[in-house]
């Protein structure tokens, strides 16, 4: 039988004991040469794009020498107005990756030392910066499967007392579909909506037209008929029939189940579309090295822009 790439050695080649044993003087270059590739890890003004700059040796900022602004290794990056040192946000997505599926807020705190609420945003952080880029539409083979997230109704004590939760009356209003769009040797694109129905505009905009799209019987499905050529899988009678079947679909949909069960146990509704996206990032790279994937998170997180959502998310919540 052959061995799990996640138990084989190919799988392991980054140490986070290695991670930890940084100086701030080797995270910083670390930083420079992960931030700045193009030019070898020599620093390049944010705002005018110049390379000719001064290095405050002390304070381990940088001035241009053409527009005068002085800038970090972090400015302009998602991690931009941080507090913690540059090894522990190292560490921190080095623990974030080595997490088959995912790792939660509580135990990222225990981990680095630091209070829930700088985990929480650490995490959202680096989630956000792993769903930025936008991909180009999918094509050839494409799963398409919703799962419902989220709206639990704890039932009453005494089975008189309790109520019948398949009546809209009786639910929350906080529950939400996740639905998935897998291209078969290719990305997992989720997004979150109220309804399946309502996810038939995103899977126009975001699946070419001629893409062979297989999903099961679900009437909300119906409508992709008129644009693409359509296998269907009723699951009530078999999982794969007639070379059709949603199992790719199902299997990040599993992972994404995992992940809110057995480690976060509860995600919330405005964050739900994070931890997709980040489910879709994990399944995307499941065969990747956890070395390949840290270079992979950090390279993302110190290209993608200043957060509007995670900067100042405590301030703005304990201020209202």
């Amino acid at each position: 039988m052959p061995q799990h790439f996640l138990l084989s050695s190919k799988a392991r080649t980054l140490s986070l004991a290695k991670v930890m044993r940084l100086s701030e003087k080797e995270a910083f270059e670390t930083f420079k040469a992960i931030r700045w590739v193009e030019t070898e890890g020599e620093p390049v003004c944010p705002r005018c794009g110049c390379v000719a700059v001064y290095l405050y040796k002390a304070r381990r900022i940088f001035k241009c020498k053409g527009c005068f602004a002085q800038f970090s290794v972090t400015t302009g990056t998602i991690f931009a107005s941080r507090k913690l040192p540059l090894r522990d946000i190292l560490a921190a997505v080095a623990i974030f990756v080595n997490g088959a599926k995912g790792h939660s807020a509580l135990q990222l705190s225990r981990d680095l030392d630091v209070q829930y609420k700088t985990a929480f945003v650490l995490s959202h952080k680096i989630r956000e910066a792993l769903g930025q880029k936008k991909p180009a539409p999918l094509t050839g083979v494409v799963e398409v499967d919703g799962a419902y997230f989220g709206g639990h109704v704890k039932p009453a004590n005494r089975k008189e007392d309790r109520k019948d939760l398949r009546l809209r009356q009786n639910r929350t209003g906080k529950r939400r579909v996740v639905v998935v769009m897998r291209q078969r040797g290719g990305r997992t694109l989720p997004f979150v909506f109220r309804s399946e129905d309502a996810a038939i505009p995103a899977i126009r905009a975001h699946v070419a037209t001629g893409t062979l799209i297989h999903a099961d019987e679900s009437t909300a499905w119906d409508s992709l008929h008129a644009r693409y050529l359509t296998k269907r899988i009723n699951h009530s009678q078999a999982y794969s029939a007639d070379g059709a079947c949603t199992n790719q679909a199902e299997s990040y949909f599993s992972r994404l189940r995992r992940a809110e069960i057995g480690m976060h146990h509860h995600i919330s509704g405005p964050y739900l579309g994070s931890y997709a996206a980040e489910m879709a990032w994990r399944e995307d790279n499941r065969r990747v090295s956890n070395g390949e994937l840290y270079l992979m998170a950090t390279n993302a997180a110190l290209n993608s822009p200043v957060s509007r959502t995670f900067k100042g998310y405590w301030q703005r919540h304990l201020a209202a």
